[in-house]
This record gives C-alpha cells, structure tokens and sequence, in this order.
C-alpha cells in the first residue's frame, strides 16, 4: 500500500500559488491510516520515547496516535491563547506568512526524551520553533517525526542535527 496514494493535491490552497497537500483521503480510509501508523513507528524500535509532541493542529492527527502505540504521553503544542495554563512560545515563519506557537510549562520535564510529530516538513519553520520549546523546557529531541515532506523547500536545513523522519517525501 502507497501512502502517497491518498495525499491530494490542492491547487491554491490556502492562498494562490500554493499547492497543498491534503491528508483527507489518508485519514478517510481506516487501512492506509494504519498502514501510515506502522511506518511512522517504523524507525522508532528500541528507542526510549518519554512525551510525543504535536504542533497544531494537524500533528494531533498521528500524534496521538503515535503517543498511544508507543505508550507514553502526547503534548499539544498550540497556537496563541488556546492553552489554559503556563505557556511559553516560539515565533516563526511559514511559507504563506508568519504564526506563534506555545506550550505548558509543564509539558516536558528535563531530560524527556522527545519524539515531534507534525504532518508536513516545509519550510522548517514550525517544526523549528516545536524543537526550540523543547529545548527551552530541557527536552531532548529522539526524532522530529512526519507524515510529508515537501524536500524541495529545504526545510531540514532549519533543524539542524536532529533525526528527521518522514513517511512520504515529495
């Protein structure tokens, strides 16, 4: 089973000149979700795993799920204002504008070994900003962990020495 299969293209989505990918179909269909699952897990073995984090709103999708298959704690990382407690935040860019991003203060504890979630690799730009939570509250990043990644916006440059791992690579 490809993956790849059920990722669509969305011309001008969310704004014109873009071509977006959209995992619909993915989540639609119960065996190419699974399918999907396994492989995301699929360089995790023996590895300890102590939180997954998942930047809004789309890594809660598989980040969840991948915080359950591995038996630990799942962390939303959200946008501003949508988290009741202590947050701290990161700012960064997207290739269609610029976002904010936060989490609990008490959401890692230091020395947890992290695992990112989210489900496209782009510029780099939120995934940057999740690790530099991480690293802010003295989480150690395992892996940053995704669905898709989109290769030619060079977005691993931003993400320096950390593991990177994504199911589908266009």
């Amino acid at each position: 089973m490809k993956i790849d299969n059920y990722i669509r293209d969305i011309q001008g989505f969310p704004k014109e000149g873009i071509l977006y990918k959209d995992i619909t179909p993915l989540l639609i269909d119960a065996k190419a979700s699974k399918e999907c699952l396994k492989i995301l897990v699929s360089t995790l073995q023996d590895r300890q795993i102590d939180k997954v984090v998942g930047a809004e709103s789309r890594g809660f999708l598989f980040g969840m799920l991948l915080a359950q298959e591995l038996n630990v704690g799942f962390v939303p990382v959200r946008k501003p204002n949508k988290l009741p407690y202590d947050t701290i935040s990161a700012s960064y860019d997207l290739e269609y504008g610029s976002d904010t991003l936060e989490i609990h203060t008490d959401a890692i504890q230091k020395g947890d070994r992290v695992l990112i979630h989210d489900d496209v690799l782009a510029t780099g730009g939120t995934a940057k900003a999740v690790c530099e939570l991480v690293e802010r509250l003295g989480g150690i990043i395992v892996q940053c962990n995704f669905l898709i990644e989109l290769s030619f916006l060079n977005g691993r440059q931003k993400l320096g020495e950390n593991e990177i791992f994504a199911a589908v690579t266009y």
